[in-house]
């Protein structure tokens, strides 16, 4: 019979675990800072490095916020920071798995299409003057292609947050950056920044309209055509 040997824990990960365990619990409240980096090895009974490396494991979690020369804190807990931490694996795997962009292409019109149909349903005036301003923006900005995209983003994530749900919001945001790099070569084209604008004018109005079916049109027709020119330009570049 096989047994498998008993993996020696560091100290660092004990450290990591008593932390973790103070926070949940609410010792240590979203905001607050941790203990200096002296009282810790004090409480513990380990050196610096044990501490230093549990601190650095916490923040690649998004648990806690380390700045030069203060004590770390434990961060306030949003949609966006839990979207931030997966940001890099993220677009690592869609540079490793070509595919996996068609699989995340595919998720954003069935979010996407649903949220502006529950924008229709949902929108108050002032979510509609919000979402009527986002579109403003992105046709003062057809000339500057950078600032085009962040206007882009701030449609999509307006609409996004017509829900009431701040999930949603920050899942369409994560979306839009980590497939950035796409972006950018479909609306550097000549002539697409109008038609964009023209789509992004038609699922306003549908909002605006209260109608829900026109919405969701409206945004998959949007979206489609985004996903074809992806395509089109994946295959002159390759």
């Amino acid at each position: 019979m096989h047994y498998e040997p008993i993996q020696r824990r560091k100290l660092y990960q004990d450290v990591v675990e008593r932390l973790t365990a103070r926070i949940r619990a609410g010792e240590i409240a979203p905001g607050e800072q941790l203990p200096s980096e002296r009282e810790l090895m004090e409480q513990y009974v380990v050196g610096r490095p044990a501490v230093r490396e549990a601190l650095q494991v916490l923040e690649r979690s998004g648990i806690v916020e380390i700045s030069h020369g203060e004590r770390a804190k434990v961060i306030v807990p949003t949609a966006s920071h839990l979207m931030e931490q997966i940001a890099g694996g993220a677009k690592h795997m869609l540079n490793a798995q070509p595919g996996m962009l068609e699989h995340l292409k595919d998720a954003r019109v069935f979010l996407e299409t649903a949220l502006a149909r529950m924008a229709a349903e949902k929108a108050s005036a002032d979510d509609i003057r919000k979402l009527r301003a986002c579109v403003d923006d992105y046709r003062a900005a057809v000339s500057d292609h950078q600032k085009l995209m962040d206007c882009d983003m701030a449609i999509h994530c307006q609409i996004a947050a017509m829900s009431g749900n701040p999930i949603y919001p920050a899942v369409v945001e994560a979306i839009f950056r980590w497939a950035s790099e796409y972006y950018r070569s479909m609306v550097r084209k000549p002539g697409r920044e109008n038609v964009s604008l023209s789509e992004h004018e038609e699922i306003c109005k549908a909002i605006e309209a209260h109608d829900p079916a026109r919405a969701e049109h409206a945004m998959r027709v949007h979206l489609t055509r985004a996903n074809d020119l992806y395509r089109v330009n994946g295959k002159a570049q390759s």
